[in-house]
């Protein structure tokens, strides 16, 4: 198969690299990173989500430049139907595709409120109520897929792209300490305790530069 590469900005935190990435290991597409400078206008503009046009992470690979999340997903499903990033039924095919664009779409102020940092923890965080929604909105995500499925993924025994897209908002609920029930927290810990997640954090630990804007202050 021919070689890919795929463009990421930081590890710590870029809710949207950590999506792309997770898709492409999840496939099994063996690929190369391509790391933009921490002071990269464009990757910063993503982080504090000052661009309506998210270019990173893109993914190359054959001829193919796939820069959208969703997009990426979709490819990769396409290039590797056997990694199962669909499910193969078509009710759930259509529910994991709705429920990966409704991340992708929207959770604005959940996004905005509880920046990604996987260096950082913040117990005792104070959530603004429309933040709160969000995060009721996303928990009822997670039980009915889990309920429907049972687990210990979203769709199953599988990794699926919903459980990519999905990824970020569990680092979020670890980083600002929100409290989840106990099935969406052994849900939360399934995430987190992925052998690719665990190396995705590592990383983001390591990384030397910080970017002061998303960094809490009380």
């Amino acid at each position: 198969m021919a070689k890919a590469t795929l463009t990421i900005s930081s590890k710590n935190y870029s809710s949207w690299s950590l999506r792309g990435w997770l898709l492409a290991k999840f496939a099994g597409l063996e690929f190369e990173e391509v790391v933009t400078a921490p002071d990269d206008p464009s990757a910063r503009a993503e982080l504090l989500l000052l661009s309506s046009s998210i270019l990173v992470p893109c993914l190359r690979h054959d001829g193919a430049t796939v820069w959208d999340t969703l997009a990426i997903g979709e490819y990769l499903n396409e290039l590797m139907p056997h990694a199962g990033l669909l499910p193969e039924d078509r009710i759930r095919r259509a529910h994991c595709r709705s429920i990966s664009g409704e991340i992708h779409s929207g959770f604005t102020t959940l996004r905005s409120s509880l920046p990604v940092n996987l260096k950082g923890h913040f117990p005792g965080f104070k959530i603004w109520s429309r933040a709160q929604a969000d995060i009721d909105r996303v928990c009822t995500i997670w039980r009915d897929c889990l309920g429907t499925s049972g687990g210990p993924f979203l769709f199953g025994e599988r990794r699926t792209m919903a459980d990519a897209m999905y990824a970020p908002v569990v680092t979020r609920f670890m980083t600002y300490d929100v409290k989840l029930e106990p099935a969406l927290a052994v849900y939360a810990s399934t995430i987190m305790t992925m052998p690719e997640m665990q190396e995705w954090i590592e990383a983001a630990k390591a990384e030397p530069a910080d970017v002061e804007e998303l960094e809490v202050e009380y």
